[in-house]
């Protein structure tokens, strides 16, 4: 029978377990403070940042945020930032996606200190990754680790097929999975928009992570027997509900489960290991900067 693989319970274990770790740091002086800025009024970037603050909440780590207007010049967020980056009481901070088109966002995480770059996303946290000394996982690639632990799965010379190449997933996910490391030593293929026969590549995946933005795009018949497969897309289609759509990932969840032998739903899977991952590197930023050791999970 096929597991599903419970994003949800993975992430609340985690968020548990941190609270030792911000316990420990407080009795030392030290409350973690992770903040958000968001530049604009994208609805859904409020609902994640909404959600990112309620769960610093939840586990005791101080939660600040800043509001830039959408029509704000580059220079205003600049400041903000550069604010930030001197604020002791911020041990790590995200600069939410996307932001407006007037502002190049690579410039816009070149500006982040790498010691509070709690995304990962820094160009000297990304060359740290890939040389096998990461300062902070991303937290999506993180979470698909952690899932991919939480359900038991062997990576150790693994096939894995991973759909999609964007910074903030496909890449750093394939630089950790080949990492020579109890939870890397796979071999990892990175499919795109030009790759030749991608239901050949997924096919032959002990491991297939679907990371495209592409609603549906992986079926059934695109799984190999007994694969397993984690679903990182989060679309929204047309549905008749009372939103008007619906949510479902990168992969046809009902046609892929009857082949895979654990699979991520959508929602429930990956999404909830990306919030709980940042709290993640929030803690561990405030333990590098304070320096004070914690056992982290």
């Amino acid at each position: 029978m096929t597991e599903i693989i419970d994003g949800n319970a993975v992430a609340s274990e985690i968020r548990e377990d941190l609270t030792d770790a911000i316990e420990t740091l407080a009795d030392a002086g030290a409350r973690p403070g992770l903040a958000t800025v968001l530049m604009g009024d994208d609805p859904a970037s409020e609902t994640y940042v909404n959600m990112k603050q309620r769960d610093c909440e939840e586990v005791g780590i101080e939660s600040y945020h800043v509001d830039v207007g959408g029509d704000a010049s580059p220079e205003t967020l600049y400041d903000e930032i550069a604010a930030l980056n001197e604020n002791d009481d911020v041990h790590g901070y995200i600069v939410q996606a996307p932001v407006p088109d007037h502002v190049d966002y690579r410039e816009v995480i070149r500006r982040v200190d790498p010691a509070k770059d709690v995304d990962g996303f820094h160009p000297e946290n990304v060359g740290r990754l890939v040389a096998g000394d990461a300062r902070f996982r991303p937290c999506t690639p993180h979470g698909v680790q952690k899932l991919l632990e939480s359900a038991g799965v062997e990576i150790e010379g693994k096939d894995v097929t991973i759909v999609g190449r964007s910074d903030i997933v496909g890449k750093p996910l394939a630089n950790l999975l080949i990492q020579k490391a109890d939870d890397g030593n796979a071999t990892v293929t990175v499919c795109h928009s030009r790759t030749n026969d991608l239901a050949e590549k997924t096919r032959s995946a002990d491991i297939v992570v679907a990371a495209v933005g592409v609603p549906e795009l992986i079926d059934g018949s695109m799984v190999g027997d007994d694969a397993v497969v984690i679903d990182v897309g989060v679309n929204r289609v047309d549905a008749d509900t009372e939103k008007g759509y619906e949510l479902v990932g990168d992969v046809e969840f009902e046609s892929a489960k009857k082949q895979a032998s654990a699979i991520t739903p959508v929602p429930g899977g990956v999404g909830p290991m990306t919030r709980a991952m940042l709290l993640y590197n929030t803690v561990k930023a405030a333990s590098l900067q304070e320096g004070i050791d914690v056992s982290l999970p």
